[in-house]
């Protein structure tokens, strides 16, 4: 009967409290997913006022691109993403989600505009959707390539010309019709 308490209290933890069970803790890059996990549940609106949701987006592949016009990282990485990412694949199926941590609407466009990308740009003004794939101070330069059945392909961090190679190359995969 020693055990009767500990195993109440566990299964009173997980109906109360199931994200202090379910917690996935950070992994060495900070992503609290993996590879292969359904994309967190998410809710976007661009600067121009449309509006993406994980679930509006089943059928096609896209990336939630995590970005901040304060990070130098990602101003490098973006001109790279428009050109070799968004501008090849947009007629594929394909959508490329810049999500900007921690910033208002009016930043995020001006930021949009400074960087010449013509994909969509969110603000995550909460960093709601962000925190919901990484850990809180674990950096935004980072992409996460969704599949057409909602599960996550790949997963980037900082700008690795390698690893960016890898993504685009993924992407013209996940796009490409057989």
């Amino acid at each position: 009967m020693r055990l009767a308490f500990p195993c109440f209290a566990l299964v009173a933890a997980a109906l109360f409290f199931p994200p202090i069970l379910t917690a996935q803790a950070p992994d060495t890059r900070g992503y609290v997913v993996q590879v292969g996990d359904t994309v967190p549940s998410f809710s976007l609106t661009d600067v121009n006022g449309q509006t993406y949701t994980d679930q509006s987006l089943l059928g096609a592949t896209y990336i939630l691109q995590f970005t901040a016009s304060w990070c130098s990282v990602c101003r490098q990485e973006m001109p790279h993403l428009e050109a070799e990412v968004w501008q090849p694949f947009r007629d594929r199926n394909f959508t490329l989600l810049g999500v900007d941590l921690d910033e208002p609407q009016d930043k995020v466009a001006e930021f949009a505009k400074q960087m010449g990308v013509s994909y969509p740009m969110c603000p995550d003004e909460n960093g709601t959707v962000f925190y919901s794939i990484a850990a809180p101070k674990s950096g935004v330069t980072r992409n996460v390539v969704v599949d057409s059945d909602g599960r996550i392909a790949m997963l980037t961090r900082l700008f690795d010309k390698d690893e960016f190679a890898r993504m685009a190359a993924l992407v013209d995969r996940l796009t490409s019709t057989p």
